[in-house]
């Protein structure tokens, strides 16, 4: 029998695997009959006589088996006997924690001989609503801004947002609020998307629109680049409206809208723009949002051209 689990999600990839490993430890209470190989580590022979060594004390194995797509040879060998495998009295969950070429023969052949599940990293409703329900269970409710907010904040790095969930569920017992994420919580820096913002403001839209690009091929989502976007055109606005009203970056900073390296350099790049064009940028991106939820644009789409007329 073989599984098939991939995707760029690792959490909740991992959270799969345990829950696989932990349901097969309540009949195989001796854990002997399980083994982690990793593909790229070991010859197809090696695990091939793993898997067909019989034995009268262990009637059905576990086998957690990792990279094959890394070793070529490996993923040559597998796919020819693919079909004897998928015969086997025993468990092979197959993994792969990346985004694979559908395509692929070998991926081809899994999918037909094997169960698979997918994991694609969550978006919009499906992140929100995953983030509720973990709340929920930890006996906890995020209302509806705090939890916009803390996916703002976060994005869909659930490893991230797992440390975040139990952090704000450990501070309070109610109802968490906004003021709380804003408090507790503290954005992912990436200093790249200054560079964007400062690009856009010199009327560099070409180097803005490639340092985009860059984000794109390394495989970052642009829903959560748009999000990061809109996050620091905020914090530019706010900075912006400080300045007329004479404060400070003192004043700034005690706000703790965002982490003080982050705040420093949104309190610099709000030089290189007029409250007016914050105003009209930040409603550009409300638009661009509304645009990309009612499937108008893609998100892709919907970044660059964003990038284009501001």
């Amino acid at each position: 029998m073989i599984l098939f689990l991939y995707g760029k999600d690792t959490y909740r990839l991992c959270q799969k695997l345990r829950e696989i490993e932990n349901q097969y430890k309540r009949v195989h209470k001796s854990g002997l009959n399980l083994e982690k190989i990793d593909a790229s580590q070991i010859s197809f022979k090696e695990f091939w006589d793993k898997l067909f060594q019989r034995s009268m004390f262990i009637k059905k194995k576990l086998f957690f088996l990792e990279n094959v797509f890394s070793n070529q040879k490996f993923k040559e060998q597998f796919t020819e006997k693919i079909k004897d495998i998928s015969r086997s009295e025993d468990i092979v969950v197959l993994l792969e924690k990346k985004e694979l070429v559908q395509n692929d023969k070998t991926f081809k052949a899994l999918k037909k001989y094997g169960k698979s599940q997918e994991f694609k990293l969550l978006e919009g409703a499906s992140l929100r609503n995953w983030v509720e329900k973990e709340f929920k269970k930890r006996g906890r409710i995020i209302d509806s801004r705090a939890l916009l907010r803390l996916v703002e904040f976060v994005g869909n790095n659930l490893w991230q947002m797992d440390g975040e969930i139990k952090k704000l569920s450990n501070y309070k017992k109610g109802t968490i609020r906004e003021g709380d994420v804003n408090l507790l919580v503290k954005p992912k820096i990436d200093v790249s998307i200054f560079e964007t913002i400062e690009a856009v403001a010199q009327k560099n839209k070409k180097k803005a629109l490639r340092l985009i690009q860059n984000h794109l091929q390394k495989g970052d989502s642009p829903l959560y680049l748009l999000k990061m976007i809109n996050f620091q055109f905020r914090n530019l606005l706010i900075a912006s409206t400080l300045k007329t009203k004479h404060k400070t970056l003192s004043d700034f900073l005690k706000l703790n809208i965002s982490h003080p390296y982050a705040a420093q350099k949104s309190w610099q790049a709000s030089n290189y723009f007029t409250p007016e064009q914050l105003k009209k940028a930040y409603l550009k991106i409300f638009e661009t949002d509304l645009a990309i939820k009612s499937g108008k644009l893609t998100p892709e789409e919907g970044l660059k051209m964003f990038l284009a007329q501001i």
